[in-house]
């Protein structure tokens, strides 16, 4: 597969996004639980990323690592959506299709505050691990139904754990999807380099601003870590802006990590301080900006 190392070449879009700044930024909910490997519901084995790496043995239930995905439903959630409807500040929720049809009020209620329902598979799984392009394309309509049941929204956006499969794009295209988010590679969207019909744009995603760094030894230990490092991207991406270039900037969080009680307050402190930039920023929706890039960028 060839590999695009030069992008916009230096040379990135002028866009000014609709309320007339040039800095976009995107904050993602990931909701998985439920939707992860456990020998519980019948998987061959349980996932073993958590507040510790599971020691249980592969092919024997895991209930402490059940119970630790389930906390970011059944508390975590609460915290984060009503620090997001205190400040006003808009979400894209990352639906698992599973997580979802085990949970479709808490889903619902999420897009009745306002937020994004896209797609994040059936399982919390890497969609590079499908064997074909059919089982694929049969979770990708059984998550999708899930959401559209539940919460009344046709995803249009989607993002994996992981990587996509060499079919997920055009399988996305075949259902109308307007984005993906499996792109890590630049600091505004893009159009997808195969130019297959109709086009795919790619909403690029982060991992470095992301609370899953909470889970990773060479990450985020106290929540002032997140508040800084999320802090200091906003700083150099606004000055960017004041020169003139447009820019995007993505934050993640997850249920079950940014929910507990020391890392929600990252959460908190992060959502407050766009809230304060409001007047220097565009805080939306992935779907928003997907949106309005195709209006000012059309597909080559």
């Amino acid at each position: 597969m060839s590999r695009d190392l030069v992008g916009y070449g230096g040379q990135w879009p002028d866009i000014v996004w609709p309320n007339g700044e040039r800095l976009a930024v995107s904050l993602v909910v990931n909701f998985e639980e439920g939707a992860e490997e456990q020998v519980g519901d019948g998987d061959p084995r349980s996932e073993r990323m958590g507040e510790v790496i599971s020691v249980v043995e592969p092919g024997r239930p895991d209930p402490g690592q059940e119970q630790i995905f389930a906390y970011g439903t059944r508390a975590g959630l609460w915290r984060m959506a009503g620090c997001l409807k205190q400040h006003r500040v808009p979400a894209t929720i990352f639906f698992c299709g599973r997580a979802v049809e085990r949970a479709p009020d808490l889903a619902r209620m999420l897009v009745e505050d306002g937020h994004e329902a896209a797609c994040h598979g059936w399982r919390w799984r890497p969609h590079a691990d499908y064997e074909s392009a059919e089982a694929e394309a049969r979770d990708l309509d059984r998550a999708a139904a899930a959401i559209a049941s539940a919460t009344g929204e046709h995803p249009q956006g989607f993002f994996c754990r992981g990587a996509e499969s060499p079919w997920t794009r055009d399988l996305l295209r075949e259902r109308g999807y307007l984005y993906t988010s499996n792109g890590f590679d630049d600091d505004l969207p893009y159009w997808d380099a195969a130019g297959g019909q109709p086009p795919l744009l790619v909403v690029p995603y982060a991992l470095d601003t992301n609370d899953m760094k909470f889970f990773h030894p060479n990450g985020f230990v106290r929540a002032g870590e997140m508040v800084d490092y999320v802090t200091d991207a906003l700083d150099v991406l606004e000055d960017e802006a004041a020169d003139g270039g447009a820019r995007l900037l993505n934050i993640g969080f997850h249920l079950r990590i940014a929910g507990r009680p020391a890392r929600f307050k990252a959460f908190r402190e992060i959502v407050a301080e766009l809230a304060r930039r409001r007047d220097r920023l565009w805080i939306a929706r992935r779907i928003d900006i997907a949106r309005a890039f195709r209006e000012r960028v059309a597909p080559p």
